[in-house]
């Protein structure tokens, strides 16, 4: 895969999982990457629910030219009328907000350099609405819909912002997973298994590379299989 010379990635969610399978696919390609996450071992300590620091941090790192948002939670699991509203504020807070804020801490440094890879990281939870996780597929589904948005609204500038819908993956995310949910989950792909961050991870370095070029405000599936649309 080709990408301009000394480009920058910032990875968030950097830590683990598919977020550091991506930034370990990125480097491998040659891309200068920068992981960020509240977790430890990434680059920069990040909340990404925190404007100022997320403002902050984007300053201080020099402009970036790649953003793959793979920061996120599962959030509670179990009936809506039984959720803690806390707890789906959270959701989010993360999941949507932290996206948000990344975009648009990232997206004028590109639009001004004429070149951007933006990826979100959505589910097929926001397509199918998993029963028991009305927090996190309602979330996911607001990601669908920034992307869509922001794709078209940068459609002109040489940025392009796509996302990724994976069905469950083998990450430490979904350690806590409810097991009923994840193995319902398993049941409806047709390939039988959850996926690897490593294949999720290519998908997503093809996305930031110099060879996608007519794609943008798109949703890529990785599901297995189970996407019917």
């Amino acid at each position: 895969m080709r990408y301009p010379e000394g480009v920058l990635a910032l990875v968030t969610g950097g830590a683990s999982g598919i977020g550091a399978a991506t930034a370990a696919r990125l480097r491998e390609a040659g891309v200068r990457v920068v992981t960020a996450d509240l977790a430890p071992g990434a680059d920069e300590k990040l909340d990404v629910t925190d404007p100022d620091a997320v403002a902050a941090m984007v300053a201080g790192i020099g402009p970036v030219g790649i953003l793959v948002n793979s920061a996120g939670i599962v959030g509670p699991s179990g009936p809506l009328v039984d959720l803690d509203l806390d707890a789906w504020r959270t959701t989010f807070r993360v999941n949507v907000e932290g996206t948000f804020l990344l975009c648009r801490a990232v997206a004028p440094q590109m639009v001004a350099a004429g070149w951007g890879r933006i990826v979100t990281l959505a589910s097929i939870a926001a397509k199918d609405g998993n029963p028991g996780q009305s927090a996190y597929s309602a979330s996911k589904a607001a990601v669908i819909g920034l992307t869509k948005s922001l794709g078209k609204e940068l459609a002109r500038t040489g940025v392009l912002v796509n996302a990724v819908a994976p069905a469950a993956v083998s990450t430490p995310m979904n350690a806590h997973t409810d097991p009923a949910v994840l193995a319902r989950s398993q049941s409806l792909t047709p390939m039988g298994r959850f996926g690897t961050a490593a294949e999720i991870a290519e998908l997503i370095a093809w996305l930031c590379s110099a060879q996608v070029s007519f794609s943008t405000g798109a949703v890529y599936d990785a599901s297995g299989g189970r996407a019917t649309y």
